[in-house]
């Protein structure tokens, strides 16, 4: 079958590895399920796997990527749940929890085999390009906001990084349930586009906020965690779930963080009982995720360079 894959790990020209061809049928042991793949979105994670962050030479060849919705063996249509061994199904109760590309092979083929806990149905209400944006980027900014953010409707926050894949998805969501949406952007035309998906102002990064929020969505990292912490009420929540600009900000604020009583959180991923909700919220409420672009499988390395180089508002969704 066709697929796109990791064929190498290069941790500083880290597309020199991906490779596009045919891999073998995916096997599927008791417990395990092949889903015919419709769709599939590209995540910084894939980026990632590349350079070698959660993937081991050992493990290649790897076909790479996490989300996809497509048909079961039954002929339903299904979206696929990434995080493998989160309770033991399919894999034993002793093995540590996963994303799909670590241990096992992903979903940008034809076919990818999961365990069959990890199969939900994909709501009529949304195409495979849509619902393929969930499991990942979607569950992620559901995770941070409600699960760990503990926010309410009629609450603010602040979402560094208008553009990416969980910032996008922070501000849909958040305004969809009633929040008040503030967010950041080196890029004018990316500002636009946020306050067009719900966001209530768009600023530049590091500018002052009308009021300081009750949490912050933090995906940027170094370069913006200073303002994230500093843009936060007494007692508010600063949720991060990745630092795309880096790990290590040149100030800690340890002394704003303590005195003001701030809550510092990681988030990583979500429940498959989050991902369930949050595809019911989208049918429900009408949210739709916002895709950059649509390519065929074939053409996945445009994905890749496309997602590698920042130039995109959304995601980019890989079609089978």
């Amino acid at each position: 079958m066709f697929a796109a894959y990791a064929a190498r790990i290069d941790r500083d020209q880290p597309l020199a590895g991906l490779e596009l061809g045919q891999r073998p049928e995916p096997e599927a042991p008791p417990g395990w399920t092949v889903v015919h793949v419709k769709a599939a979105s590209l995540n910084h994670h894939d980026l990632w796997s590349l350079r070698g962050v959660g993937l081991g030479e050992e493990a290649l060849p790897m076909i790479l990527g996490c989300d996809a919705a497509g048909v079961d063996a039954d002929g339903n249509d299904v979206v696929v749940h990434s995080v493998i061994g989160q309770t033991g199904h399919g894999v034993g109760p002793r093995e540590p929890r996963s994303i799909l590309t670590e241990r096992y092979q992903g979903t940008f083929a034809e076919r990818v085999a999961v365990p069959a806990w990890n199969v939900l149905p994909k709501p009529r209400e949304l195409s495979y390009e849509e619902a393929a944006c969930m499991p990942t980027a979607w569950l992620t900014a559901y995770r941070m906001l409600f699960t760990n953010a503990g926010v309410r409707p009629g609450q603010s926050i602040l979402v560094q990084g208008a553009g990416g894949g969980v910032a996008t998805a922070a501000i849909a969501l958040g305004a969809a349930a009633g929040l008040r949406v503030f967010t950041t952007s080196r890029d004018a035309a990316k500002r636009e586009r946020a306050v067009e998906l719900g966001a209530e102002e768009a600023f530049e990064p590091g500018a002052r906020l009308p009021h300081r929020v009750d949490a912050v969505i933090e995906t940027v990292g170094a370069a913006t965690w200073s303002h994230s912490v500093k843009s936060l009420k007494p007692g508010g929540t600063l949720v991060i779930s990745g630092a795309t600009s880096g790990p290590n900000p040149p100030a800690a604020e340890l002394n704003r963080i303590f005195f003001l009583e701030l809550k510092v959180v990681g988030s990583t991923m979500g429940t498959k009982e989050e991902l369930a909700d949050l595809l019911s919220f989208c049918a429900a409420r009408g949210v739709r995720p916002v895709i950059d672009s649509v390519l065929p499988l074939d053409r996945a390395r445009e994905g890749f360079e496309k997602m590698a180089g920042g130039d995109l508002f959304g995601k980019v969704v890989l079609t089978v």
